[in-house]
């Protein structure tokens, strides 16, 4: 007969096993970007390293295998532990070295986990169970372990727990394992209270790393973004920082910068007001993104409107800039206002199954630096917006850089025009970002170039106004492709353009 807690401690072993792949590949995604690379990658190597791991196993000696897989616990317990930790301090403090650390972890902890089944199966072929019962019982428990951390992951531990204490847990789990093994077959161990010491020391510095990790990441976050970060989480789709230093209040999306509090009127004023100007009686707005209140902030000023719409992906993004006093000053409570209606779904999917019409729609989603960013910028995504549009309604994108990243700039002008739209692209110099882009788009293509705003403004006037539609001779058309959902010409643009600019 199996014994039971071998069994258990595979299902143990197996979700352990997966979840520092995740952790991995999605810390890859979030400080690295391009998540579908990162997440092949990580996956790709980790795989190979199991393999080199569940070779090595023909080097134990039967009568080793159950110590050897203590000790293989205990071992992965304390580096798939602290891993995690290690890598945002990495990259806190000295980024340049992060990805060859990164994949030498990932070398690391694939081949100590690809060991760890194989000496199961041994120590429970040795205590003669039939070969048959081992591996399908094995094999089931991996497998269910597996299903179990790749739905807890996403939904619960990354979201409560974040990716460093994520990866003590299951540290934790690993040595715990080790020890109980250890204990059941006590009778069976030469060297029981030499494991047994390393087990417990393990387990009590992954507890300590456990009860200060929020505080190492904190620290290290703060060195790397310069100043003192005053709110981090790890949703399930990206990781928020948000840092303040005297009167600059910055949000960082998975390490990039989405606005600065000393000049993001420009960048707001800029995607909003020109398009509202258009129509003069739009009275209902959607935005698409912009889960910080601060574009609703600015459709919000014009009195006609009955109705903003906001549909953002993440829910953390719009609770906090809902609830925190300091982020409702900056965007005047705006999500709180009582004509706004907040709606927390992925976008294209939302615009799928709905039928209402606008009067202006606002695109302000990341810049396309991933293919499920890529997707929001496409021809068909354009298309099913434009669906959404009220007769003489128009549509404003917030477009990337068309001096950093031209050829990306340009793709979504012509994507917006292969989706059948009229087109007029402008762009505003944003300090903190450098020279920015917009496209405005409708069905009839007659647009107005507002030479005053029936509303406030910090930035716009008249003379700001003629020179964001002017383009100079080095940011002029270029010829690019659309983006078509099959090809994600606009990922490979904007990736090309913005490694000129950093290499």
């Amino acid at each position: 007969m199996v014994n039971p807690a071998l069994i258990v401690s595979v299902f143990v072993v197996a979700s352990c096993g997966l979840a520092y792949e995740l952790i991995m590949a999605a810390l890859a995604s979030y400080l690295l970007g391009d998540s579908i690379l990162q997440f092949s990658s990580i996956i790709g190597v980790y795989m190979f390293a199991m393999g080199i791991g569940a070779h090595l196993t023909r080097y134990i000696h039967d009568r080793d295998a159950l110590s050897r897989f203590i000790d293989i616990e205990i071992l992965v317990g304390i580096v798939g532990g602290i891993s995690a930790l290690l890598l945002f301090v990495l990259f806190g403090f000295s980024a340049a070295p992060f990805r060859s650390v990164l994949y030498g972890l990932v070398l690391i902890i694939g081949i100590i986990t690809g060991m760890e089944l194989p000496l199961v199966m041994r120590v429970l072929n040795l205590r003669e169970v039939e070969f048959k019962e081992v591996v399908s019982r094995v094999l089931t428990f991996d497998y269910l372990g597996a299903l179990a951390v790749s739905l807890l992951f996403p939904l619960i531990l990354a979201p409560k727990l974040g990716m460093a204490r994520s990866a003590l847990l299951f540290g934790i789990l690993n040595t715990i394992v080790a020890l109980l093994t250890a204990r059941l077959f006590k009778k069976d161990l030469r060297r029981y209270r030499h494991l047994c010491l390393r087990g417990n020391i393990v387990l009590l510095i992954l507890l300590l790393f456990f009860c200060y990790a929020n505080q190492i990441t904190n620290k290290a976050e703060e060195h790397y973004f310069g100043d003192p970060v005053v709110y981090s989480t790890a949703s399930p789709y990206q990781r928020l920082v948000i840092t303040k230093w005297h009167n600059d209040t910055r949000l960082f999306i998975n390490g990039n910068l989405q606005f600065s509090s000393v000049d993001e009127a420009r960048y707001h004023e800029a995607l909003v007001l020109p398009a509202m100007e258009q129509n003069p009686r739009a009275a209902n707005i959607l935005i698409l993104g912009g889960g910080d209140g601060l574009a609703a902030r600015e459709v919000l000023k014009y009195s006609q409107v009955k109705q903003v719409t906001l549909v953002d992906l993440d829910a953390s993004m719009t609770k906090v800039f809902r609830t925190s006093a300091q982020l409702r000053e900056l965007n005047q409570n705006s999500l709180n206002h009582p004509k706004m209606r907040i709606i927390n779904a992925d976008a294209a999917q939302w615009l799928e199954h709905n039928q209402q019409k606008f009067d202006v729609i606002i695109i302000d989603f990341p810049d396309p630096a991933n293919f499920s960013l890529g997707k929001l910028y496409s021809v068909p995504m354009y298309r099913m917006v434009a669906r959404h549009l009220n007769p003489h309604g128009n549509i404003v994108v917030q477009s990337t850089s068309p001096y950093f990243a031209p050829n990306a700039f340009w793709c979504i002008v012509t994507t917006l025009e292969a989706a059948g739209l009229k087109t007029l692209p402008y762009h505003v110099y944003v300090p903190s970002f450098g020279e920015w882009g917009y496209v405005m788009a409708s069905q009839e293509g007659e647009f107005l170039i507002p030479d005053d705003y029936r509303v406030s403004t910090r930035y716009l006037d008249a003379n700001s106004t003629r020179e964001m539609f002017n383009f100079p001779k080095d940011m002029q058309r270029r010829a690019v492709e659309a983006n078509h959902l099959n090809t994600q010409k606009l990922v490979e643009y904007f990736e090309a353009d913005w490694r000129a600019v950093m290499r």
